[in-house]
């Protein structure tokens, strides 16, 4: 860590947290250090001119005079190359087989010496010297990559010739520099603490140590979770803690489109981001910069094009579709720490209820006997509460804590240290879910894995912890959650803890984090162990209340809940997005990160600083009702809206269909009045079970017709009654 990145440190943490930052940092370096050998000689490599190529469907190979690029454009417009001959496969992140080509696409020459492909949904360019150039069918310029260099051990058998061979894999350092439009913001990496908009700073891919993780199943045996341990650690961008799942991901959105962009390297490495900045009167445009450093493994690269919703699609196409969590998943959970057993799960239970807070799962953390590591006296008692609280309505999740054998005298592979930590949880998380599958097979696994790697979605979800302590956390809480959607984990949320999380936890901070985990996909309180409050109703009966609508508004919204985990499965769309997700080219959008859209429907603006009333709420275009006093505002623009203790803002988009459970537990269609000329909708998905069983989307429609609201079901035969209780709101 140099000077500038301490002041930098001591800005945003404070003198104390920067100088814990620098401990941190030389000692990780120290471990570093201590863990691989120094490396020696070095001989730098860049690709030279092309000389020749080779076509193929979809693409092909251009050689150059000391590497090779492989490129290939696939039917879905998503774009693959590889360089030094590397491949898409194997890959830990893709879920099978790479996508098949474009066959209408083809390696044609391009200006000045270079080549292109042309498809219909992009259009991939590459220059005489190696830069590869992304633009939108329509010539506008998404992001250009820059010939990449390459750092190789001198003396290492098939290193460094000029044929750049494969065996270079895993010893040469590489960096590729890439520019992008002046007006671009870069979201991704995993999630950042720092916020949403990934702003100018250096970021780690180090994946760090895991303190404890959760999964699946109730009673023994039956549930099944993630505890990993390392010692790594990593140096992050401004006001950024270490992630627990980072991926180098990118998701950049500028005026010229959206795109995500994926290097598939699992080795350690760092990106380093710089945002551009548009010239005034007729000054120059200054792009965007982005810089990939990595400590071996191949350079080869995946680019989505589209809008935000087809970008994550194809990104779901690739990696995976996301997990589809069992119903009761969706609804309030609750962790317990300690050692205490069955007699301490059962008066936890029957709290809840008593103080009217509903409640489906309890997750055995550490120290609960037959919770990761069974004791004979107890895990028989364990199962049978399984039983009788599954009976009620309550599933019980336990921990497990994944190893890996050491052999007698072996020895971990220098490559090892350095690329196995980012695919550790992705490898435990597979097998967890895998294991729960062959268990029982007729029920979907739950799992929730703290580490991983791209494609880990296809498992399970995540929870977000190690945040920074007070407000700042909780702010952090979101930008985390958000953009592990926008990297293809819908499924994540942050632990609600009370006291003793981050060395207290005043009333209002604790209820503001609350009503925020209660907008978000997984809830999950946690109780501790030290004083202090950590329960709602340890904090008084005001807290305890407001806590309680809360939870009694999400699960009114459980059936929108079950639509958007079906949608994400379905389509790889996050249920909580940024508020530029249907409009993204609305640059006032782009930098808003304290409010986000629930699914299409709703908006919600949660409170995320000390002493708050009132709040500012950018809205994106449309009229929006605030649901709570059901007045209609008009977007684009930026409204002031009542924040009370008790509630957050929360806003409907005008013409919705929203699935709500009605009074009699039954789905109820409640619809917020379309704009005059306008028509609005919305799309249920039912609830069919914790199973496999096929589920059918239904497409509702509503407008206004002489003052009257119409909802009616879209068919393949036309439009049809709805079928399902009407509610209207905002006339």
């Amino acid at each position: 860590m140099d000077g500038r990145e301490l002041l930098r440190s001591m800005k945003v943490f404070g003198s104390v947290e920067g100088l814990r930052t620098v401990r941190s940092a030389w000692r990780q370096r120290r471990t570093d250090a201590w863990g691989t050998p120094p490396r020696g000689p070095e001989r730098a490599r860049v690709p030279g001119l092309a000389e020749a190529a080779e076509p193929a469907p979809g693409g092909g190979t251009i050689r150059f005079a000391r590497s090779s690029l492989r490129l290939c454009v696939s039917a879905g417009g998503t774009v693959f190359w590889g360089w030094d001959g590397a491949g898409p496969l194997p890959s830990y992140a893709l879920a099978g087989e790479a996508p098949e080509p474009d066959p209408r696409a083809a390696l044609e020459p391009d200006t000045d010496g270079g080549w292109r492909v042309v498809s219909e949904r992009v259009t991939v360019a590459v220059t005489r010297h190696g830069a590869v150039e992304i633009r939108t069918p329509g010539g506008l310029l998404l992001r250009r990559d820059l010939p990449p260099r390459w750092w190789e051990p001198v003396g290492v058998a098939g290193v460094g010739d000029s044929s750049g061979a494969a065996d270079s894999f895993g010893v040469a350092r590489w960096v590729q520099r890439s520019e992008v439009p002046a007006d671009a913001r870069f979201f991704g990496l995993g999630g950042r603490s720092g916020g949403l908009r990934l702003r100018d700073g250096s970021y780690g891919l180090r994946r760090t140590a895991s303190r404890r993780g959760s999964g699946g199943g109730e009673g023994r045996g039956a549930g099944l979770g993630f505890k990993s341990g390392s010692r790594s650690g990593s140096r992050s961008g401004p006001g950024d803690v270490p992630p627990h799942l980072a991926m180098p991901v990118q998701f950049v959105v500028s005026d010229a489109g959206t795109h995500l962009v994926f290097h598939d390297n699992s080795w350690d490495g760092r990106v380093t981001l710089s945002e551009g900045e548009e010239g005034a009167g007729s000054g120059h445009d200054r792009p965007g910069t982005g810089e990939v450093r990595m400590e071996g493994g191949p350079l080869r690269c995946w680019v989505v094009v589209g809008t935000p919703a087809r970008v994550l699609h194809g990104w779901a196409a690739l990696t995976g579709a996301p997990a589809l969590p069992p119903s009761w998943a969706l609804g309030p959970q609750h962790a317990r720490a300690g050692s205490g057993g069955v007699a301490e799960v059962r008066r936890a239970v029957d709290t809840y209820r008593e103080h009217g807070l509903p409640l489906s799962v309890v997750h055995l953390d550490d120290g609960h006997p037959g919770a990761g590591h069974p004791d004979a006296g107890h895990s028989d008692d364990l199962s049978g509460l399984a039983e009788e609280l599954r009976k009620e309505g309550v599933r019980l999740v336990a921990v497990a804590d994944p190893v890996v054998r050491a052999e007698p005298g072996g020895r971990p592979h220098d490559a090892d240290r350095r690329e196995a930590r980012g695919v550790r949880g992705l490898a435990a998380a597979r097998a967890g879910y895998e294991g729960l599958r062959r268990l029982r097979p007729d029920e979907r696994p739950f799992l929730l894995s703290r580490s991983g790697w791209a494609g880990v979605q296809r498992y399970g979800g995540t929870w977000t912890d190690g945040l920074p302590a007070g407000w700042p956390g909780l702010r952090a809480s979101l930008s985390l959650v958000l953009g592990l959607g926008l990297c293809g984990v819908p499924y994540s949320g942050p632990d609600v803890e009370g006291s003793g999380a981050d060395g207290g936890s005043s009333p209002e901070l604790f209820l503001r984090r609350y009503q925020l985990a209660a907008w978000l996909p997984l809830f999950r309180t946690r109780a501790g162990t030290g004083p202090g409050p950590h329960e709602p109703w340890e904090y008084g009966p005001e807290i305890a209340e407001y806590a309680r609508v809360a939870l009694a508004e999400r699960e009114r919204l459980r059936p929108y809940f079950t639509t958007l985990a079906r949608l994400a499965r379905m389509t790889g769309a996050p249920y909580v997005r940024p508020v530029w997700w249907g409009t993204p080219e609305d640059r006032a959008l782009r930098d808003c990160e304290d409010a986000f859209l629930l699914g299409d429907s709703l908006l919600v603006a949660p409170v995320l600083t000390h002493g708050t009333d009132r709040r500012a709420v950018r809205l994106p275009r449309g009229r929006w009702y605030d649901t709570a006093t059901g007045r209609a505002y008009e977007g684009p623009g930026q409204v002031l809206l009542d924040a009370p203790l008790s509630r957050v803002p929360v806003l409907a988009r005008a013409g919705t269909v929203l699935p709500v459970r009605g009074e009699e537990g039954g789905t109820v269609l409640e619809v917020w009045a379309p704009a005059a000329g306008r028509t609005g909708g919305g799309l249920v998905v039912r609830d069919t079970g914790d199973g496999w069983e096929p589920t059918e989307i239904e497409r509702y429609q509503s407008r206004l017709v002489d003052g009257r609201v119409v909802v009616e079901r879209v068919t393949d035969d036309g439009a049809a009654e709805a079928g399902l209780p009407v509610r209207v709101r905002g006339l």
